[in-house]
């Protein structure tokens, strides 16, 4: 049976596109039924245009006094997401949305898990200053469960990579980049098995 999956995006959905590829593959048998975004200026809005999927606006701006969370989990329950994805979603989740979806809601971090490069603050290229600053030797993508923790959800899988001696921050953001793309279609396959 094919399982349904969410998307929460703040930005351009680039774990989207790879899901969605890997998709349209039959590496995955899946279909993306829903994109919501916090973000009236999300780039992944022209994407789920040009794939016709269903996508919602929501923000405190656009429902002032209402919860959000509950609005976010009451459209994934209608949509009947078997999994969530959070595609540079920039906003906590709240424990109703994962009271709803318990162990189904899965994140990428751009760093391997447990480490000093996971938690509130540390997304996309402020880990990797932290890493190369740091003088470590290795770094990776780590796919997981979210709870109410940042960065603390159970591990999915993780995948590392060795830095270059003259690893800079856009050539270890580069790398990360493709390493997740191969990451989370092999965490997907692992979960829709």
């Amino acid at each position: 049976m094919i399982k349904k999956i969410g998307i929460l995006a703040s930005y351009n959905g680039s774990g989207f596109e790879t899901i969605q590829k890997a998709i349209i593959e039959k590496k995955l048998n899946a279909k993306v039924v829903v994109i919501i975004t916090n973000n009236t200026n999300a780039g992944i809005l022209e994407k789920a245009e040009s794939y016709n999927i269903p996508y919602f606006i929501i923000n405190d701006k656009r429902y002032p006094e209402q919860n959000i969370d509950d609005k976010i989990a009451r459209l994934l329950l209608e949509f009947g997401c078997d999994y969530i994805f959070l595609s540079g979603f920039m906003k906590k989740i709240e424990s109703n949305l994962l009271n709803a979806f318990p162990n189904k809601i899965i994140n990428t971090h751009p760093a391997l898990l447990p480490s000093i490069y996971g938690g509130k603050g540390m997304y996309g290229r402020f880990v990797h200053e932290a890493v190369i600053k740091n003088g470590e030797k290795k770094s990776g993508v780590t796919i997981h469960y979210v709870n109410e923790v940042y960065d603390e959800g159970e591990i999915i899988l993780t995948k590392e990579l060795e830095l270059d001696n003259n690893e800079t921050v856009d050539s270890l953001e580069d790398k990360i980049k493709e390493l997740e793309s191969v990451a989370i279609v092999e965490a997907f396959e692992k979960l829709l098995a």
